[in-house]
């Protein structure tokens, strides 16, 4: 039985304008919907493959700010997402979530300035995000805002993280899947998408499509750099 809060989305192209980039992004322009069937979901692929323009428009459909936060962060410091919002219908669950956030690393500096903006006016103290290193501070938005029956979207989590981090992260994903909360992440990290039981969706290969952990490109490089570094070191540097 699917007890996701976001168990499918439809996409209405009709919506989008003939013109636009996205028709031209080769994972998703035949892309009519998406099913989420796991408390986790990774969207894996290439640079520009379009999976952070896909949790994007996921995203804001599902009431979140662009540049991300909670739902209660309204802002826009540059407006930069793309139409594919207006054109995604989320299919939802019987249950509704409690709480939610966006993480995206590339605004992340705006939501930590709106953070310290927002509670200048209400009783309630500043997290001090910018007085933290940027891994300290995803780790303390995870630590304060993860909690059971939570929305999460998630783009490059690992972007700030050292190893050991990345670790202390998967397990406070695990810990929330576990207590009925949803996750769509965005990443490259093999650290993270080895968490058990979670689905991974490739946008590589010209569309979406089921994926297993030893099939990502995330594992394959790193293992292939583990296990034969100097040879490929060797071929790469040489030519």
């Amino acid at each position: 039985m699917n007890r996701q809060f976001i168990q499918r989305i439809q996409i209405h192209w009709d919506k989008i304008d003939k013109y636009s980039y996205l028709r031209q992004i080769s994972a998703i322009k035949n892309l009519r919907s998406m099913e989420f069937r796991k408390p986790i979901t990774f969207f894996v692929g290439e640079n520009g493959s379009g999976k952070s323009t896909m949790l994007e428009a996921i995203a804001v459909a599902a009431g979140f700010n662009p540049e991300g936060g909670t739902k209660n962060y309204s802002f826009s410091t540059y407006d930069s997402h793309s139409q594919l919002c207006d054109a995604v219908k989320i299919i939802r669950g019987a249950r509704r979530e409690g709480w939610g956030y966006f993480l995206r690393a590339e605004s992340f500096y705006n939501v930590a300035t709106q953070e310290e903006e927002y509670t200048k006016d209400i009783p309630v103290p500043s997290e001090e995000l910018h007085k933290k290193s940027h891994g300290e501070s995803f780790l303390s938005i995870a630590q304060k805002h993860f909690r059971q029956n939570g929305l999460y979207f998630l783009d490059e989590p690992e972007a700030a993280l050292s190893p050991q981090r990345q670790l202390t992260l998967l397990m406070e994903i695990d810990r929330c899947a576990k207590e009925e909360s949803q996750f769509i992440i965005v990443t490259h990290s093999p650290i993270l998408l080895g968490i058990p039981g979670a689905e991974i969706l490739s946008f590589d290969e010209g569309g979406v499509h089921v994926c297993a952990y030893e099939d990502t490109d995330s594992y394959q490089v790193t293992e292939i750099f583990m296990n034969h570094r100097e040879q490929l070191l060797k071929r790469l540097l040489e030519n």
